[in-house]
């Protein structure tokens, strides 16, 4: 998975934000790594200098193969809160749409007839015949 990280020209793109952001994203989405392609977090104070109520934004993209990319926004006061704000939701919308995607293959793999005995040759193959009993 890449982590791609951008800010505005009115937010200082520090390596340490950089390091950051790509750190919370990581951690968060570690889950659906080989899921994920390329995840971008675009980062931007709305109000320039001036401050203001949820000012901060973080809008994460992130493009799973064979889907299309999913993108999400959180707003807020700092840019800590808005980051991870925004990975959560992106977090929740990626185990909703991929979940979804597993109960659909696991429907069509249970649809197959023949995939039981295969699955049961396999438990066999790899762990022996039936499971010992303690008498």
């Amino acid at each position: 998975m890449q982590i791609q990280v951008y800010s505005d020209n009115r937010i200082e793109n520090s390596s340490k934000l950089v390091e950051w952001a790509s750190g919370a994203a990581q951690a968060k989405l570690q889950r659906f790594d080989q899921e994920l392609t390329r995840v971008t977090l675009h980062i931007t104070d709305e109000n320039g200098e001036k401050a203001g109520a949820q000012d901060k934004r973080c809008q994460i993209e992130a493009r799973a193969r064979g889907l299309q990319p999913i993108s999400v926004t959180h707003k807020s006061d700092t840019i800590r809160i808005a980051v991870d704000g925004a990975l959560d939701k992106l977090h929740a919308a990626l185990t909703s749409q991929l979940g979804k995607l597993r109960d659909r293959r696991a429907a069509t793999t249970a649809a197959d007839p023949g995939e039981g005995a295969r699955q049961e040759a396999l438990m066999e193959e790899d762990y022996g015949g039936e499971p010992e009993s303690d008498q």
